[in-house]
């Protein structure tokens, strides 16, 4: 019995080193880390660049004539719309340049002398999770800072409950984007794959989350088809914590009910599933439960491969 501890701590302490040593190489590598890095911020640039005009103008198609509605609130519901998009990308886009250590790692040979060491497979497809997730959140958490002071100076409307359930929407996106760059990474050896991997992932994972336009603009036949996708969930998750002060303030002006709902669901705050809504739970019962089975898959990805 004193042996299986002695092992389970051994299993443990191995786990937080390699944890430790692949967020540090991750960390040390300027390159990586300042890519990593600035890519909210240039999601920012470009999202109020292109997108805040698209969303300014459907906001303000969208209020009747009789309503007087401030210059301060239309900024401040347009910028938690950019903030939330450019979160929804960036937690699973970091991801995958994140885990670019897991590929290095293949290309160098060092995972070869992990596997043939006594460390289990298990311990180090963790280790390599668990480094990715704490890169990416933080640099997610820079991209939060970024896009909160953003809306410092447009208009801020956010409660600290918001901005509390905002972060928490980011952390299990970014747990699942992290899952699911670690399934696809494992397939890839060299850094050039990993590259046009994340540049494919960067270009089309916006459209599909709904991060760039909202899936309410897109065709009936394709909303149903996407809708089977954990990201939409996600990226509506977000939306809703980072508008839920701007809507409040909007209702609170004499906005009617029916006109908030409406913009509402134009903007993906609210999703139907086959006619029916999605209540807040049940999209984080969808992006809890696919995370899980993604990590599952990740893990049992290395089992099998060890065993080979």
């Amino acid at each position: 019995m004193s042996g299986v501890n002695t092992n389970n701590i051994k299993n443990i302490r191995v786990y937080f080193a390699l944890v430790r040593r692949n967020v540090l190489m991750f960390f040390k590598d300027k390159g990586l880390f300042f890519t990593a890095l600035i890519t909210p911020a240039i999601l920012l640039v470009l999202y109020s660049s292109f997108l805040g005009n698209i969303y300014r103008d459907s906001i303000l198609q969208s209020m009747p004539s009789g309503l007087s509605v401030p210059e301060k609130l239309i900024n401040g519901l347009v910028g938690s719309q950019l903030l939330s998009s450019i979160l929804a990308v960036s937690a699973v886009t970091v991801a995958f340049c994140s885990n670019m250590l897991m590929v290095r790692d293949k290309a160098t040979g060092t995972v070869t002398d992990f596997r043939i060491s006594p460390v289990k497979s298990q311990t180090l497809s963790l280790a390599y999770y668990t480094a990715t997730l704490i890169s990416t959140f933080a640099v997610c958490l820079f991209g939060a800072l970024v896009g909160f002071i953003y809306l410092a100076f447009v208009g801020w409307y956010m409660s600290f409950s918001d901005v509390l359930l905002l972060l928490l929407a980011v952390f299990l996106l970014t747990m699942f984007g992290t899952a699911l760059s670690s399934i696809v990474n494992f397939f890839l050896s060299t850094q050039g794959q990993i590259s046009a991997v994340g540049t494919l992932v960067s270009s089309g994972y916006g459209f599909i989350c709904g991060a760039y336009m909202p899936i309410a603009s897109f065709s009936s036949g394709l909303q149903k088809v996407l809708m089977f996708t954990p990201g939409i969930y996600a990226t509506s998750l977000l939306k809703s914590n980072a508008t839920r002060g701007a809507f409040r303030a909007l209702s609170d002006i004499g906005a009617p009910d029916a006109l908030i709902d409406g913009i509402k669901s134009s903007i993906d705050c609210t999703l139907t599933f086959f006619g029916k809504k999605v209540e807040t739970g049940a999209m984080y019962l969808v992006l809890c439960l696919s995370t899980a089975v993604l990590i599952a898959v990740y893990i049992l990805q290395s089992a099998v491969k060890r065993k080979r």
